[in-house]
């Protein structure tokens, strides 16, 4: 698919590129960048920036190399309000302006004629974001019921993935493979009076699925009991952002970032209320069927100064994400420890870039196509005719979005599910 294909380039100036710029992107957990700390590599939309904190506690997110020679501002003092440069001294605040050109006499500084690459940056529920595009002010945050939850309540980890953003964002939306992936009972096993064991029973849901102002939305139906059906709930919510559904629909704020590091590296960004059922949090809950695999509690590499160097796991494609050939064929479908690895390796199986070209979608893709489609669409309005993508002008869209399972009465229309069942408003009760 030539036209899917596109989406996969991520570097200023292509379709997908310029789309994600129009957004609020995540960067990085506040907690990686202390005042005065040392500079943070980050790879982003295939650039090569670095991220600190100031003296008096702002962001800076920049080109690393200094506009002087080139040299890399990742070696570079982070002293008393700014960033300077270990080659000659010149120093730059974090909007990127020069505040000193020590290495000239004053009569000869042009200090008010150089400016580093530099993009706006907020701090919201614990996680650095950033704006990359060309407007001159950047665009409303998103008003997400994640913005609304206090900040002791929200649960933040970060993990890194070898593979293209669009097999790591399309794992989320796939909900049927939740019933073979990341399984590893039998029907005898599974507890009663459980709605979630319905899809490991009945593995073959067939989805409703609507283009919504922020992305889309699907419901993957299955009969329940008598005159009942099990739904689950997803959402794609521009520009790469999703939201899963293990848990009662409208119990957990949800707000899961695949963002392009480059073409073939993705940081997973998860951004929920600290109950979430896959959450890393002390004070998750955890699911109610007795599962080999699905531990949370996954073991990282140390972090590195590399722009590849944050949140890797330890189980990786060089040791087959530890995968237990014994395990797999008594106890566990995958036979790979953690549910997140085992999304994680099943996405980076696919090759650092997988060739659409060798895909055969069927119906239980719906959501999958149905987001390319928009993704391609918003892309290319945007290409030819400036048109603002979905959800940039209207905060207020994103307000009400939430994603779960719940069981309802067979005859009810699944829209109607959907809006009776979730919290009214965006407020979060601490």
């Amino acid at each position: 698919m030539k036209d899917t294909q596109t989406l996969t380039r991520v570097g200023a100036g292509t379709p997908a590129g310029e789309l994600f710029r129009q957004y609020w992107i995540p960067v990085a957990m506040s907690s990686e960048l202390q005042a005065d700390g040392a500079p943070l590599r980050v790879k982003l939309l295939g650039e090569e920036l670095i991220a600190f904190r100031s003296s008096a506690g702002n962001i800076g997110l920049m080109n690393h190399r200094c506009p002087h020679r080139c040299a890399s501002l990742f070696y570079g003092r982070n002293e008393d309000g700014g960033i300077r440069c270990a080659y000659h001294g010149w120093k730059f605040a974090t909007d990127g302006s020069c505040l000193d050109m020590p290495n000239l006499p004053p009569h000869q500084s042009v200090k008010d004629k150089v400016h580093v690459k530099a993009y706006p940056t907020e701090e919201r529920v614990g996680v650095v974001w950033a704006y990359m595009g060309r407007a001159a002010a950047p665009p409303p945050f998103p008003d997400h019921p994640v913005f609304h939850v206090p900040q002791s309540r929200i649960s933040i980890w970060c993990m890194q993935r070898e593979c293209n953003y669009l097999q790591a964002l399309e794992g989320d939306l796939d909900t049927s493979h939740a019933g073979f992936l990341h399984t590893g009972v039998t029907p005898e096993q599974l507890p009663e009076g459980v709605p979630e064991t319905v899809g490991f029973i009945n593995r073959t849901p067939e989805y409703k699925v609507v283009d919504t102002p922020y992305g889309v939305m699907a419901g993957a139906y299955r009969p329940a009991e008598p005159g009942k059906t099990y739904w689950r709930f997803t959402q794609f919510l521009f520009p790469f952002f999703s939201q899963v559904p293990p848990c009662p629909l409208g119990s957990e704020a949800i707000l899961r970032a695949w963002v392009p590091m480059d073409a073939t590296h993705t940081m997973y960004f998860s951004i929920t209320t600290d109950t979430f059922s896959i959450s890393r949090s002390p004070r998750a809950t955890r699911r109610p069927i007795p599962q080999r695999g699905l531990t949370y509690d996954y073991e990282f590499l140390p972090n590195t100064t590399d722009w590849y160097g944050r949140w890797r796991l330890r189980a990786n494609r060089e040791n087959d994400h530890l995968i237990d050939r014994e395990v797999q064929r008594s106890e566990s479908f995958s036979g790979i420890e953690g549910l997140d690895i085992q999304d994680t390796a099943i996405t980076e199986s696919m090759g650092l870039v997988v060739d659409h070209d060798e895909e055969t979608l069927v119906p239980s893709d719906v959501l999958v196509a149905r987001m390319r489609r928009r993704m391609l669409a918003a892309a290319q309005a945007l290409k030819e005719h400036g048109t603002a993508p979905p959800g940039l002008d209207r905060p207020e869209a994103f307000r009400d979005v939430w994603s779960g399972y719940i069981v309802a009465p067979a005859d009810m229309d699944w829209l109607e599910v959907y809006a009776e069942n979730i919290p009214e408003g965006s407020e979060w009760a601490a």
